[in-house]
Order: C-alpha cells, then structure tokens, then sequence
C-alpha cells in the first residue's frame, strides 16, 4: 500500500501506473520518464519476488545509468578530437539503476537493470555493505515528524513547555556523524520546532531538545538534550582558555554515553520555545499583534514580453539557442545536468563540455556544544536536490516568456513522483554586450545587449532554499550563479544566554554561524575529450626591481603557467597575491594569431569560495573531503556504472571516514593528467554570519562561476549581435525629452 506522504508540496503528484510500454527517448541521455520508473520498479519486483527471499521493498532512487561517454559522443557525431571524425556509432543499451531497502531485514540493495524488447530486466542485485545507507527518501523525512509526535516520551517532553503533539513538527536531518549508534541502524535526527497555527512559520519557535528516530523500525531511539551557555563565565571556563569568554553548562562538548540521562547531562533548565510569530505571509504578518504591515504600494508593474516568441527551440530534451546546443536532464541527486554542450562556430560545431552539474554540498555548523556539530547536512548525497526541487510558477519564479521541463524520481512503493514544471527556461536582458563610441566630432558608436539563455531549478531543503541558475551569453561565456535565501536554522536561546557562536536575530532565537560550501562537477571536452589544465600565476618580472634596466619604472609583470599533469598534483589552492587562474585547454589546438592553445578560463572562483573552517582532522572533513581545496583535478575512469561522480562517495548518509571512492582518494597516485578526459571539481561556497536583517527569511546571497573562452574563437564572437535598438523604450518623464538612437 502507498503512503499517505508520497509527494510533498513541492512536486506536482504521483503516477502509479505505466503508460506506454517503450520509452519516448530521442537522446541517449534523457532521463528516466514516469513510465519507465514505474515499469523498473515492476524489474525489480519482478525479479526479487522469483530469486531472493526479499518480500517488501522499500524503493528510495531510480535513475538512469548513464552509457559510457564515447557511445554517446558517436551517436551525437561529435569527435574525440579536433580535426577528426566522429567515430562510428554503437549500440547503446538504455540502463537503470536503483537503491532499495528489504524493509523486513534493513538491507540495502543497489540493482541494474536493462531495456531489453520493451521490458526492463534485472543485470545485477547487490547487497550493499553492513552500515551504507542510500539517500534518505522525501517520505522518510516526512515519517520523521510522523513518528516524533507518536512517541510518548517526546509527547511529554513537549508538554512540559507548554507544547501539544499537534503543535510539535519535526525537519528531518540525516544523524551525521554519531558514533554511539551501529552502523547499519537508518536512522536521522529531528530538529523540532512548535507551530501555533496552520502556516505559522514554525522556525520562530525551535525547541530545546532532539529525538533520534530509526526510519525502518519507526520509532524514537534516543533524545539528545544541548547543553546552554551560562549568562556569566567563571575564571575557569573550557572557552576561556581559548580566548572565548563563555561558560558551557556541560564539562564538555563531546557527547554523553547513551546509557547516560542526557538531559541531566545537559545540565540545564528546559527552555520554552519563543512564541512571537515572525511570519513570511503577508495575511500573517498583518495579524501579527502590534504590527502595522503594510504592502509597499510605489511599485509600478515591470512585464518581460516577447511579442514574436522565445529564441530557442526545444526537441525533447535538447536544446538549440542561438550558437548554442545541449541536453538538459533531470535527476533526484543533482537536479538540473547538462551535457553535449556545444556552439556552432561559422558551421563548425566545436564541444565544450560533455557535463556540467551538482555534486555535492555540505553545510557545516559552528557551534561546537553537542548535537550540534552533527549538524553538517550534505543536501546532493544525502537527501537529493532533486527530490527537493520546486514546481515552479509562471510569473513569480520565473518571468517573460517560459518553457518548462517536467523531472519524476521513485517514490517508496516504487510509483514516479512528478514535478511537472521543475526545469525552467527563459531569456532575459543582460545589460550591454559590448559598446564604443569614437568620441571624435563626427564619430560614430555602436551598442549592442546581451541577451542570455537561463535554465534554472529552485530546491527546498527543509528551511533553506537553493536558486540554479545556469546562464548562456552570445559572447561564449557560461555562468553557473547558486542563490541563496529561505529561513536560517535556529535553536532555541534562553534570555539572559551569550551567544558566541551564531547570532541572537530575535528573543529566543539563536541562527548559528555556517558555511554552505558546494562541490561543482565539471567534464569538459575543449575541442575534443582530451584536454589539460593549465595553472596561471601573474607576477612581477622575476629578479627585475624598479630601475633596473629589464624594469626601470617598476611595472612589467608576466604569467606563469603550470600544466597540471600528474594525479597527485591535482589538488589546487588559491593565491590571491598572484591573482591564480585556472583554464582548461586543448593541447592539440592552437588560435591561427595568439599560437596559444584553445581553451575556456574559470573566472571568479576566487570569490566564490570560502575554505572549510573545520579543522583538518574534524567530522566534516573527513565526510567532505572536496571542501578542503577550491579546485579539483582528476583523471575520469568510467566503470560499468558510469564515471567518476560523487567526490565526498556514492552513499552520504551515516559516513564516517573518507570513503575510498572519493575525491581526496582519486588525487592520489601518478596517472598522467595532460592530454586527458579530465574532470574538474569547484567548491564554491560561503561562510554565512546571519545577521537580523536575514530574519525571518534571508534575502538572496549570490554565488558566481564563471567559464569564458580563451584563445577558442577567432575573435569576439559576438560581433555578429545586432546592435541595440529598442522601439519600445521610452522616456520615463515627459520632460526627458527624445534620446538618439543605439547605433549611429
């Protein structure tokens, strides 16, 4: 029987039943339709039903299993090389692949399939290890809350701060690193917060302890009790030493034995939670007592039209803009995934990258008092961006003129859950393209705008909200932008308590200092699938100080550059002081004027990162090993399960060392890194301080990659741009009097 809790409010609805035997697919790449993972989820009933002992199963992802990279370059007629031609087509296999649980025995289970005359079949059942835990499902999130409030102990604990079980609701979080529990237990805790009315934002009302549940026997194993910081420090506190003036209620940080009374442990008194309401709905906000809210009423209406249609054409998943082309794919861990791009160079179709996505983030906590540190939640590999993903609504999340892309992902009793409008694509104005005007008497200008493609997804991880934006320019430039906002995660704060470690945004209210530091997965292919990326550094003339006769007025610098070529060379740092920049490039082509290799520059990563400011040895940077270097190169090594993808490891949940398939790992050794199929790893990210103004929800915060052509066009390729000239613009006032036209 289904659960009551397939969908949440984010998806569209559930399709339980199959539609059409054969799949509707027009690239090798498209994704798993409904059908299809409605129809593998029958596979693998199929099969455990005649072949194991499995009676009830537990389905949490299904998704296709990519075929290797040259197959799908051949089919596409993309060559492996510049000057080649495409190598010859093969027969690619249509695959699947699944994780599930026997809900009777707790294991968990990874199985292949293939599409074989319309039917998918069982190629591989694997017991997955003692203690590996796939991605926790969108339902059992939603069970988290459900088990919480059945719990009697929880029930009281709630009552003695004035809480009924209605009013309890529980953000389920994966348990992090917590070694007191077995491994194989699949288990998460509950962040609990009280809510006063229907939609009351339950974030302003966070209470003062936290269940363990275990998802597969549903029930409440254990409840944590976080210690508090005491209004006055004594001249021994634990801090002090440590040049923090703040004393714990606890001797320690470190977690209680779980024979021990953790809420003796604690050494506190229970606290209540807040009860002023710090709504986000504007009904709400007007009912709130005291409050004069009022709407701002000064703002004239700003419409995006395009009277004539869109630019682009879409083909199922493909999609051609301009010079650009791509597939564009959707799946439960990554979301949005765009591959084969490429752009139509005068008739010469040149490839750029075969993949652009997520691949992991985390989003580590400060504060150091346990539970808290567990609090460091990986939102790709352990709930799945995907699953998290919006519906999206014309006019609101997306304005102009729109195409939306539909995404599904398996729900529990193996139905498709389905996001209809979850991929959203659009142009917009970008502000000018490129302008000059000879300023001489009788000179003439031109101005022409940019337009941009944007493809985008919003993702909802309990309080926070991730905005993907990926943007296409006419000039060649692609730009990954990650946007941030939704309402900062809280714990309860008592009157008079210090707060060293967060800030005090309301009365009660305590947003502990964070980072949200993100894992990009690039795969390029530059020209061809074999590139190498080049380090530069830009320095001062080396041995040349100020009136020396190489240097006499002191300003000549010069770049520096170091191919990345071995393995163990692979992981990069930054240095601000010689502005390093990274390119990947294609040794096996030079630009006819500059004789320097085509390429495309990574920009801005400088000031997109920050670095992990957990400690080397910490829980967080074993679990999350790309977070310790801003830039990542590794050799790609595809298996029959595709190539390398994940770099903190496949399954996330409950991990608690580095796992061997990851990226710190991959980095090791002597494999050769120039001329390669390469991958690149970026850690973008930010250290978040909230601030009262982030109350109670945040305002976007901005996040920018960027990756621009470099020696790859002729010239700027963007010449070909009509020039500016808007018949629709107007003079805002009558008195502003006619303006001349763009280009003269």
């Amino acid at each position: 029987m289904a659960s009551p809790n397939l969908a949440p409010s984010t998806a569209t609805g559930v399709q339980q039943t199959t539609h059409a035997k054969l799949p509707s697919t027009k690239h090798p790449l498209d994704p798993l339709t409904p059908d299809e993972i409605v129809a593998v989820s029958l596979g693998v009933r199929r099969y455990t039903a005649a072949n194991t002992e499995i009676k009830a199963i537990r389905f949490i992802t299904s998704y296709l299993l990519p075929p290797p990279k040259k197959a799908v370059l051949a089919h596409l007629g993309i060559p492996l090389n510049p000057g080649e031609k495409p190598q010859p087509p093969t027969e690619i296999v249509r695959k699947a692949e699944v994780d599930f649980f026997d809900v009777v025995t707790g294991f968990a289970y990874n199985s292949v399939l293939s599409l074989k005359n319309g039917q998918w079949d069982v190629d591989s059942l694997e017991k997955l290890p003692d203690g590996v835990q796939p991605q926790i499902s969108v339902e059992e999130l939603l069970l988290c809350e459900q088990i919480i409030r059945e719990d009697k102990r929880v029930q009281q604990l709630a009552a003695d701060v004035g809480i009924t079980p209605e009013q309890l609701h529980a953000d389920g979080w994966a348990i992090g690193y917590d070694d007191r529990f077995p491994k194989n237990q699949r288990i998460q805790q509950a962040l609990l917060f009280a809510r006063f009315s229907r939609h009351d934002n339950l974030y302003a009302h966070p209470m003062d302890f936290i269940p363990v549940v275990d998802s597969i026997a549903r029930k409440v194993i254990h409840i944590d009790f976080p210690p508090h910081y005491l209004p006055k420090a004594s001249p021994n506190s634990l801090f002090k030493q440590h040049g923090v003036d703040v004393e714990l209620s606890a001797p320690t940080t470190a977690p209680p034995a779980l024979d021990e009374d953790a809420e003796k442990a604690a050494n506190r008194a229970r606290v209540a939670p807040p009860r002023e309401s710090w709504d986000f709905l504007p009904d709400l906000m007007a009912q709130k007592p005291g409050a004069d809210f009022k709407a701002r009423d000064d703002i004239k209406p700003l419409h995006v039209v395009q009277p004539e249609g869109v630019s682009f054409k879409i083909d199922g998943h493909e999609l051609e803009w301009q010079k650009w082309k791509m597939h564009i794919a959707f799946n439960h861990r990554e979301g949005i995934a765009l591959s084969t791009i490429t752009y139509n160079d005068d008739g010469n179709v040149r490839p750029i990258f075969y993949r652009l996505s997520l691949s992991e983030m985390v989003v580590p906590y400060a504060a150091p008092e346990h539970p808290h540190p567990r609090k460091h939640a990986f939102d790709a590999g352990e709930y799945g961006m995907g699953t998290m993903a919006n519906e999206l609504s014309l006019g609101c999340d997306c304005l102009g003129t729109i195409h939306y892309m539909p995404g599904a992902f398996v729900a529990h009793d193996g139905s498709a859950v389905v996001i209809k409008n979850v991929i959203c694509i659009h142009e917009e104005d970008a502000g000018l393209l490129w302008k000059h005007t000879d300023f001489r008497v009788g000179g003439r200008s031109q101005a022409v705008r940019s337009r941009r493609l944007v493809v985008s997804m919003i993702c909802t991880l309990a309080n926070y909200e991730y905005i993907w934006n990926y943007y296409f320019y006419q000039d060649g430039n692609i730009e990954l932008e990650v946007r941030l906002t939704g309402i900062v995660q809280v714990y309860v704060a008592q009157d008079e308590e210090p707060v060293k470690f967060g800030t005090k945004l309301a009365p009660g209210i305590n947003a502990h200092w964070h980072q949200h530091l993100f894992s990009i997965r690039v795969d390029p292919m530059v020209d061809g699938l074999h590139n190498t990326v080049v380090e530069t550094d830009v320095v001062p003339l080396p041995g040349a100080p100020t009136g020396s006769p190489a240097n006499f007025a002191g300003n000549a610098f010069v770049t520096r550059e170091t191919p990345i070529t071995v393995q163990s060379e692979g992981a990069r740092t930054l240095n601000f002081e010689t502005d390093r920049r990274w390119a990947i490039t294609n040794p096996k082509k030079q630009h006819p004027h500059s004789g320097k290799n085509v390429g495309y520059s990574i920009m801005g990563i400088g000031g997109a990162t920050s670095r992990l400011m957990a400690l080397p040895d910490s829980w967080v940077s074993k679990r999350a090993p790309f977070a310790r270097k801003p830039v990542w190169v590794v050799k790609d090594v595809e298996s029959p399960k595709g190539g390398r993808m994940w770099p903190a490891g496949k399954y996330m949940p409950q991990t608690r060392e580095e796992p061997e398939d990851s990226i710190a790992k991959w980095v090791q050794g002597s494999d050769n890194l120039a001329e390669e199929d390469i991958l690149l790893y970026l850690t973008m990210g930010i250290t978040h301080l909230p601030r009262p103004e982030d109350w109670p929800v945040m305002p976007v915060e901005h996040l920018r990659v960027l990756f621009r052509p470099s020696h790859f066009f002729l010239s700027n390729p963007s010449m070909d741009v009509p020039g500016a000239d808007d018949k629709k613009s107007v003079a805002a006032f009558t008195t502003g009097g006619d303006a001349a036209c763009c280009s003269n």
